[in-house]
């Protein structure tokens, strides 16, 4: 689980075309191609937000100690 949320980017209003839509994006001058992810609300937006955020941070401080221990570790053995 971990590796998918590593990968995970806290954009979830945003939406994520494809290739081939990114290039469809190239030509779209009167941006029609443009689509966002609502939500129910605007709380409920941010709700799911700041979820997204504080999970992102959990998963930055398990890597930042993972590193930490690491760096011990090594520090140790040299």
């Amino acid at each position: 689980m971990v590796q998918l949320i590593k990968n995970t980017k806290t954009f979830r209003l945003f939406a994520r075309p494809s290739f081939v839509e990114g290039m469809a994006r190239v030509l779209d001058l009167g941006s029609t191609l443009n689509t966002y992810n609502y939500s129910k609300s605007a709380e409920s937006a941010d709700r799911i937000a700041i979820a997204d955020d504080w999970m992102m941070v959990g998963v930055d401080m398990r890597e930042a100690l993972k590193e930490y221990a690491r760096a011990g570790r090594q520090k140790s053995h040299s």
